[in-house]
């Protein structure tokens, strides 16, 4: 067999064999590339792997923008969400007052609903900690510091019983910045009240008619509230949560008065009779002393209230046999309050109380009961022209003004400064009179009540030490308050305010304090004067403590 035919053989068995080891022909001529085609290839990838390198680099560069903005847009929400915190828990705020009081308005129809619902709000948002309060320490310079039952407060505003019947709020009310609170009224029993609906806004006039007929929990509930309160803040404060714990905070060992809670703040705690209580002094003097027993020691002030009118009566106790009475067993139940510190007392009397007799009687009350001072002021059942002058209610608005109920609105500011500078006048010509007759009389044994007297005074020297951390009082900036009126200062005054008391003869003003009898005790204590009518911003507050008033409640319609 010739070389070719031979060949021609063997290579059908060459190509099965390769076949067996999965080299095909395909594959011979891949491996036979030349080295040219190799070489391309090359660069070839070369290419793509810096073409994805570029585009890996463009991906970063543009994650690199997305994570910035992201970030200018995180930072940016939570700026606002900060800035957001501290404005709308600024109780400066004027959001509060622009939009949140004409919100609740626009949605309450009905004005106790919306005060009620803005109780609510301000609890439940103090839960949470975002509650509004003042910012700071605006009174840090204490050019606004006045002294009261031998506390340096820190300034002389305070808010009005009403707005918490029931001391559900009375730290979220301290937050906001009054050096003063007053919760109630409160009622030995639980009482409903008048009937709904109770509550009348006069919006062109900012002001309210009200005649709720003092509603409340009764003492004895509200009594459990408020122990509950100290012993959480004794707990709070690491004292524990028992009985002794609550006994320590009590008598000023965490070195806070015990109503407040609060260094340079006092609470008071306003108590009146049942409305089914017998038309009987004894039995109305055993509401208020029931009170004071379950309450007092849970108050830094006990506000006596006989001026509501809305309650059938309530306001004959203001004439001064029957006031006197009641305002003693007060007086000599505060006295025998369990704690170290007894609670200061002080009557809240009407604004339509004003002729000569009844203001000079109730006067007399104050001087002879014991009682630490007065509240000038309360709802009227009068009603005031509307302001400005000339203005022209609508028939809905003029209607509100027919209901049945006390009246109150910036309208009532005139006559407050009046009848302050009116009461002032009378107490200190009274304690002159018988700060002479005292000396005169030097060797006459103390009556219980002075002995009384002597009791709060002592109380407030135990406590004082333990209020007052500030510096001696010598050195503290009190506000200033001009020298009282003398006689006939006062005098003069009366025939120029005598428009604003009402429309009843005032002829006789000059005489008031002339007609006091004498009564030979021992050196009275200059009685306190709080207000309350019509106060609706600083200027107004000043020229009542300029009037004589120690203290001054603004009005929050």
């Amino acid at each position: 067999m010739s070389g070719r035919g031979t060949f021609a053989l063997r290579v059908p068995r060459l190509l099965r064999s390769l076949s067996a080891f999965h080299i095909t022909p395909s594959n011979l001529a891949c491996r036979s590339i030349p080295l040219r085609t190799r070489g391309i290839q090359r660069r070839c990838d070369i290419g793509l792997r810096r073409a994805s390198t570029a585009r890996e680099i463009a991906t970063d560069s543009r994650s690199l923008v997305t994570r910035l903005k992201n970030l200018l847009y995180g930072s940016s929400i939570a700026l606002f969400l900060l800035f957001g915190y501290y404005a709308v828990t600024d109780v400066r705020f004027s959001l509060h007052q622009r939009l949140s009081v004409p919100v609740l308005q626009y949605i309450y129809d009905d004005a106790e609903e919306a005060h009620h619902a803005g109780t609510k709000a301000l609890k439940t948002l103090h839960e949470f900690g975002i509650h509004p309060r003042e910012r700071g320490n605006p009174d840090a310079a204490g050019d606004l510091q006045v002294k009261v039952f031998g506390h340096i407060l820190s300034n002389p505003i305070g808010t009005s019983a009403g707005i918490d019947k029931g001391a559900e709020i009375p730290d979220e009310l301290l937050l906001l910045g009054p050096a003063y609170v007053e919760v109630g009224g409160i009622t030995p029993l639980p009482q409903e009240g008048n009937s709904k609906p109770r509550l009348f806004r006069v919006a062109s006039q900012s002001a309210l008619v009200n005649r709720f007929g003092l509603n409340s929990e009764g003492c004895d509930r509200v009594a459990m509230r408020l122990r509950k309160r100290v012993r959480e803040y004794a707990y709070a404060m690491g004292y524990g949560i028992d009985e002794a714990a609550e006994r320590k905070i009590l008598d000023g060992e965490a070195g806070v008065p015990p109503g407040s809670l609060v260094q340079g703040k006092l609470m008071a705690i306003q108590i009146a009779k049942n409305k089914s209580t017998p038309e009987d002094v004894d039995a109305i003097e055993r509401d208020y002393v029931y009170c004071v027993e379950k309450l007092s020691k849970y108050a830094d002030v006990i506000v006596v209230n006989v001026s509501s009118p809305n309650t059938e009566n309530l306001r004959d106790l203001q004439r001064q046999e029957p006031l006197t009475k009641i305002l003693r067993g007060v007086v000599g139940a505060a006295i025998k309050t369990d704690r170290k510190t007894k609670p200061a007392v002080l009557v809240k009397v009407s604004p339509d109380e004003d002729s000569r007799e009844q203001v000079e009687g109730i006067c007399e009350a104050i001087l002879d009961s014991g009682v630490d001072g007065v509240i000038v002021g309360n709802t009227t059942k009068r009603r005031p022209d509307p302001l400005p002058a000339g203005t022209k209610l609508s028939e809905t608005e003029a209607a509100i003004l027919q209901e049945q109920g006390g009246y109150s609105g910036p309208q009532l500011f005139e006559r407050t400064v009046s009848l302050v500078k009116r009461y002032r006048q009378i107490l200190d010509r009274s304690l002159d009179v018988r700060r002479l007759a005292a000396s005169q009389a030097n060797d006459i044994q103390p009556t219980a009540r002075e002995e009384g007297y002597d009791t709060i005074e002592a109380s407030i020297g135990r406590d004082t030490p333990n209020l007052k951390t500030s510096d001696d009082a010598s050195t503290q900036r009190l506000i200033h308050l001009p020298e009282r009126h003398t006689s006939s200062q006062t005098d003069a005054s009366h025939t120029s305010d005598a428009h604003a008391l009402s429309t009843s003869n005032h002829n006789e003003q000059s005489s008031f304090a002339d007609t006091v009898v004498p009564s030979p005790t021992r050196e009275p204590i200059r009685k306190v004067i709080f207000c309350s009518g019509g106060i609706t911003n600083g200027k107004q507050a000043l020229e009542v403590l300029n009037a004589g008033a120690d203290l001054v409640q603004i009005y929050t319609a």
